[in-house]
């Protein structure tokens, strides 16, 4: 049987941190700019943790 291959698309969109959690990027930072306040786009720049009821989700698309 082949190997499981990781999908693309995750791979390019999360990280691990040093400690095992996986670290994604905000939404709603690309475009459309002008209406959302400063401070709303320097949140948005910030990286976020996964949340926990997603975790097994993304793990199963990172496999390698």
């Amino acid at each position: 049987m082949p190997k499981m291959k990781t999908k693309a698309s995750a791979k390019k969109r999360f990280t691990f941190t040093g400690t095992g959690k996986i670290k994604r990027r905000h939404a709603y930072k690309s475009h459309i700019l002008t209406k959302k306040s400063k401070k709303r786009k320097r949140n948005l720049g910030y990286f976020a943790i996964v949340d926990k009821a997603d975790v097994g989700n993304v793990k199963a698309m990172l496999v390698k």
